[in-house]
């Protein structure tokens, strides 16, 4: 048999890592989500363990080991459920049975308020959920009891999983801080069944708060494009002007460049996780698998009129950034073959100069060989003429004839001598 491979258990073990709580209806949830304002992904975990170790040890409950990702235990009356992820963390409480008052800000103070202030994390999503089994008068007591606990004018509200829930909210801020879901549940409907609803319920805002900074940065990022956008195209139409260097334009061209491959940069970890936040919601909603509650806007419907704008505004920026990056490298690449073009003519203007330049120099070192030859036969025959004027004397030769006889031999000498030096070094 096979070994298996060494991460092969604990990469099972995920994927059964973090079930869906199981809850009874009447119920209550406290949910929070905490984000830290800078470098999120790259936190130290070790800070969000001992928030949590802080949390337990306050209230009550199991301490858990160093470097776990999820984390279960009861805590006090409530059932305390921690899990990382990749930039936030999230902490659940479950009480059962019902409150006295519908979404007690009581309840709230499981999570208390200087815990918080001394979290690694922000709040970034924070969620009352309270659970309660379908009315007896049906819908009319479910419209009767979101009328007094919801505001009416963004409510959402749907049958879900087959018509086993109601879940319902208005997706906004309570005076504590907190956004309310209300889900009522059919007799007999399974705990665990409860608890995915109420689960993916929350999940939708935490994710949906997620993804929405992606909008932040998308506002941010167009006002710098809406900055660039203009001097590239000022740039571009100069490149078919002649009133302005192609090297110049070239420099301010790449630097525009160069700003936005950092700009892109600088958002592509955003604007990624965006995308798979906005996916998630996506899929979230699709799981519920809604049906209309008495012609109320969906949980679907509602995301698609408010959520989903703003995703289409974060991938514009992103598209655009794109495109402004490719339009410049365009430009840029046409610039550059025109000022090789212009520095190639260039080049052979300078090579046409040296050209004449070495001719030129040519026919003066040829004049200066001449020159260089007579001189050395001048010197020669003077010092020959000394030499042989007794030998020439003694014989009846004229010293006349003597320096004559000699010029033209000693001349025909140095002549070849020097062509002879000149065709070695050729």
């Amino acid at each position: 048999m096979a070994e298996d491979h060494p991460r092969r258990q604990e990469m099972v073990n995920e994927l059964h890592a973090r079930p869906f709580p199981t809850l009874r209806a009447p119920c209550r949830a406290v949910y929070l989500a905490l984000l830290p304002p800078e470098d999120a992904a790259q936190r130290d975990r070790a800070d969000d363990i001992a928030q949590l170790r802080a949390l337990i040890q306050a209230q009550g409950g199991q301490s858990p080991a160093d470097g776990v990702g999820h984390f279960t235990t009861p805590m006090g009356r409530a059932t305390l459920k921690w899990e990382s992820h990749t930039e936030f963390v999230t902490y659940a409480a479950f009480t059962d049975g019902p409150s006295a008052r519908a979404f007690d800000p009581a309840d709230a103070e499981v999570f208390p308020a200087d815990w918080q202030a001394a979290a690694p994390g922000r709040r970034i999503a924070a969620v009352q959920v309270r659970v309660e089994p379908l009315p007896e008068d049906g819908e009319a007591g479910v419209v009767a009891r979101l009328e007094e606990w919801l505001s009416p004018d963004s409510l959402a509200v749907s049958w879900v999983l087959g018509g086993d829930a109601a879940v319902a909210s208005d997706f906004r801020l309570d005076p504590s801080g907190f956004m309310r879901v209300a889900v009522f549940v059919k007799r007999g409907v399974g705990e665990r069944r409860v608890g995915r609803i109420v689960q993916q319920a929350v999940e939708i805002e935490i994710y949906r708060a997620m993804a929405m900074l992606g909008l932040a940065r998308a506002r941010l990022l167009t006002a710098r494009l809406n900055a660039l956008d203009p001097r590239l195209s000022d740039l571009v139409a100069a490149m078919s002007g002649d009133g302005r260097g192609a090297e110049e334009t070239l420099h301010d061209l790449l630097a525009i460049s160069a700003e936005l491959e950092a700009l892109a940069a600088r958002h592509s970890f955003r604007f990624g996780a965006t995308w798979a936040y906005e996916a998630i919601v996506a899929q979230r909603i699709e799981a519920l698998r809604e049906e209309r509650f008495r012609g109320r806007q969906t949980l679907g419907e509602f995301m698609q009129r408010r959520f989903d704008p703003a995703m289409r505004t974060a991938h514009s920026a992103d598209r655009r950034i794109v495109q402004m990056s490719e339009r410049a490298a365009r430009a840029a690449e046409l610039l550059r073959t025109r000022v090789d073009v212009e520095r190639s003519a260039q080049n052979q203007e300078l090579l046409a100069s040296m050209d004449r330049r070495a001719d030129l120099q040519l026919r003066l070192q040829r004049t200066v060989e001449g020159l260089s030859a007579v001189a050395i036969s001048y010197y020669a025959v003077s010092l020959l003429g000394y030499l042989l004027a007794p030998v020439a004397k003694a014989a009846g030769v004229d010293k006349t004839v003597l320096l004559s006889g000699l010029a033209v031999v000693v001349f025909v000498g140095v002549w070849l001598m020097v062509r002879a030096i000149r065709k070695k070094m050729h």
